[in-house]
């Protein structure tokens, strides 16, 4: 009984013992992970060697690599530097897409895209005409054959067709004559020691994309000829050549092409109020380059490590947002686009617009250091672009260092043909609607405009187009209304969008005392604003009322200051305010005004209260006054003249030194105006008071 007992016992040990896990042996482990850090380290190092990094990068690259052979393998210090070395191996540090310099078709996809902007499009084109005429001025060929009578040829051939001329007897000489100074075209053998004619084609499509490639060899076939095309080669012919075809194909890949002649991008500042097109123009630019496009958003950002990255010292870090977006888009020269670049946030922390000013100076941006990746990255082929809504919220040297192009308001012309050609259609497809199934004439596009939306860009109208179409999917669905196209009217936007939410500013009829029609500028746009004066007895006050900002109280007590002391020119009575109070009033006290151009507007108005000569209503008028009467020069003409064109003015008086400007405007403009120049007030009371 016992003895059974014991030996089922020792059964189960024995069983026990079978069941148990083998010992792992430490050291066995340790064995495991070292042979799998060497592979990846031998991986590593190949991918190193063949990344064609610059010289100086190269170097603290292999320093790194060097440090991490010393690391045990699985560690954090590990994974941090392998990390490290696999984000600098992803880099585009030789990748450049090649810009396409036909302007026609620049031009056609930027007027495909928007409509108007006339001033950013050109501005857009001058750059790429630029780039184009410094690409035909200079053209330069890079020959590279191991047969030296070939060279010495087809040499004096490109010679004698006014080409800088250089050779190369095989593919590594070629790659350093490139690397010196980058040539338009290259024309290779096929056949050569060392690298041949594939490698270097190869090598040249990507380090150098906008060089057009010409091969050649005596041993063509389908075989290599496909081979060749696969590498990047533009052409490719069969010994003896055919020498008049060799120079046609390099005269088109010549002047097709463009050169890295250190041609800085440009650094482009859209400035306007939101929704008139500045970053969808911006996707444009970059879709006519035949670049890739990133975007940044700049609106909220405290500190400069989320654009200049942080130093590996700290854990977690990682690089700034400028070389991440780069990394992603495989290619150094995309075009960056800066969003709201006046919206970054300043306070004791620091001020992130500090690397803007490295990033923007083609003199600096060349060997731009991210902090966490320590090593120069060259950013000089990159166009930037910065967008604003005002610009006067940036400081002084980062304005300096770009070029600002204003994105003004559209006309109410542009907006209707906006709606019909562009919004209107995509929000019908947006909504599951036919193109056909909704239409609206151009009366009441213009009712729609300026009865719900104020504003110079285009959003509020988007929203508004977008919720008509809901509107009409609905009933669509309800069948409330028939599949075959409806016709929008003013009443059937009202019933659908309920009341007008704007009533639009209009100027009176016939001639008034002691109000004066203005022009100002919003950052909605042009607006006519109604300046009235009202004196009565009392203590030499001047009150101000309709919540007029610090900039239009000081132009009303210099107006009346003027008033004051050329009484006499006017036929005033000098003690005109001794025992007096005069009251000044814009209207719609609800919306803040502020700004340098109602002075004139004021001086007028105070004129007519105390002559008695009443205000032509048919006129509208903006400037500045000085204290000795000298009409100032204002801006915001363009949008300014919209808004009298709309409100129904026919005549506006604007200071002198807005001629220039005035003129330039397109002739929809200004059709239905006449505009009057003035350089004194005494100009500007002939022009506005009855007699």
């Amino acid at each position: 009984m016992f003895g059974f007992f014991k030996k089922e016992k020792a059964d189960a040990v024995e069983l026990e013992k079978s069941e148990s896990p083998t010992p792992v042996n430490p050291s066995n482990k340790g064995v495991e992970e070292s042979k799998a850090g060497s592979s990846i380290l031998r991986d590593l190092k190949r991918r190193i060697d063949n990344a064609g990094l610059p010289e100086a990068v190269y170097d603290s690259v292999t320093a790194e690599y060097e440090n991490l052979m010393g690391i045990q393998p699985g560690g954090p210090e590990f994974n941090i530097s392998i990390n490290y070395l696999e984000f600098v191996i992803s880099l585009p540090w030789n990748v450049l897409t090649r810009d396409d310099l036909d302007l026609e078709k620049a031009e056609s996809v930027l007027n495909l895209r928007h409509h108007g902007l006339s001033q950013v499009k050109e501005r857009i084109l001058e750059y790429l005409a630029v780039k184009k005429l410094h690409t035909q001025n200079r053209r330069s060929i890079l020959i590279v054959d191991d047969e030296e009578i070939t060279r010495e040829n087809l040499s004096y051939v490109f010679d004698q067709d006014g080409y800088e001329v250089r050779t190369a007897s095989d593919g590594v000489t070629a790659i350093e004559a490139m690397a010196a100074k980058p040539a338009n075209v290259v024309v290779t053998d096929l056949k050569m020691q060392g690298m041949d004619g594939l490698n270097l084609t190869g090598e040249v499509r990507e380090r150098w994309p906008e060089t057009g490639i010409v091969m050649l060899t005596g041993y063509a076939s389908v075989s290599t000829a496909v081979s060749a095309m696969k590498q990047g080669a533009d052409h490719y012919m069969s010994k003896p050549v055919n020498l008049g075809k060799l120079r046609e194909h390099v005269d088109e890949l010549a002047s097709k092409g463009g050169s890295y002649l250190n041609l800085n991008g440009p650094v482009l500042c859209f400035s306007g109020p939101p929704g008139t097109g500045k970053t969808s123009i911006g996707k444009a630019v970059a879709e006519a380059l035949g670049r890739k496009f990133i975007r940044i958003s700049l609106a909220g950002l405290r500190d400069e490590a989320e654009l200049r990255g942080h130093r590996r010292t700290y854990l977690g870090a990682l690089p700034g947002r400028i070389i991440q977006e780069v990394q992603k888009c495989g290619a150094r020269n995309p075009v960056i686009m800066l969003d709201e670049m006046d919206k970054i946030i300043k306070n004791f922390d620091g001020d992130a617009t500090a690397v803007l000013l490295e990033l923007l100076d083609p003199q600096q941006n060349s060997a731009f250091v991210d902090n966490y990746l320590a090593v120069p990255f060259d950013l000089s082929e990159a166009m930037f672009i910065a967008t604003v809504n005002d610009i006067s919220r940036l400081s002084a040297p980062l304005i300096d260092r770009m070029e600002e192009i204003e994105f003004t308001g559209y006309s109410i012309e542009d907006k209707i043909l906006i709606l019909k050609d562009f919004l209107l259609p995509d929000q019908l497809h947006r909504h599951g609607l036919g193109k056909k199934q909704v239409n609206i004439t151009d009366d009441s596009a213009r009712y729609l405009i300026s009865s719900y939306t104020r504003e110079a860009g285009l959003r509020g109208l988007e929203k508004e187009t977008a919720s008509l179409c809901r509107k009409f999917a609905r009933l669509f669905l309800e069948e409330q209304v028939s599949g075959d196209e409806e016709q929008l009217d003013p009443e059937k936007i009202n019933s659908l969008l309920g009341p007008a939410k704007f009533e639009k500013s209009t100027a009176f009829s016939g001639a008034r005392v002691g109000m004066t029609t203005g022009l100002v500028w919003t950052r909605e746009g042009g607006e006519i604003i109604f300046v009235e004066a009202a004196g009565m007895k009392g203590s030499k006050q001047l009150m101000l009322t309709g919540s007029l900002g610090e900039v239009m109280r000081e132009s009303a007590k210099t107006a009346l200051s003027y008033i004051r002391s050329n009484a006499a020119d006017y036929g005033i009575d000098a003690d005109f305010f001794e025992h007096s109070d005069i009251h000044i009033h814009i209207p719609a006290g609800g919306v803040s005004k502020e700004g340098p151009s109602a002075g004139v507007a004021i001086a007028v108005s105070l004129l007519s209260l105390l002559t008695g000569r009443a205000v032509r209503q048919d006129t509208a008028v903006s400037g500045e006054l000085s204290l000795l009467g000298e009409i100032l020069k204002v801006g915001g003409i363009r949008d300014k003249l919209l808004a009298a064109s709309n409100a129904g003015v026919a005549r506006v008086v604007l200071p002198e030194k807005c001629r220039v400007e005035a003129s330039g405007l397109e002739s929809k403009i200004t059709a239905s105006l006449e505009l009057i120049f003035v350089k004194s007030m005494s100009e500007v009371v002939e022009a506005t008071l009855e007699n």
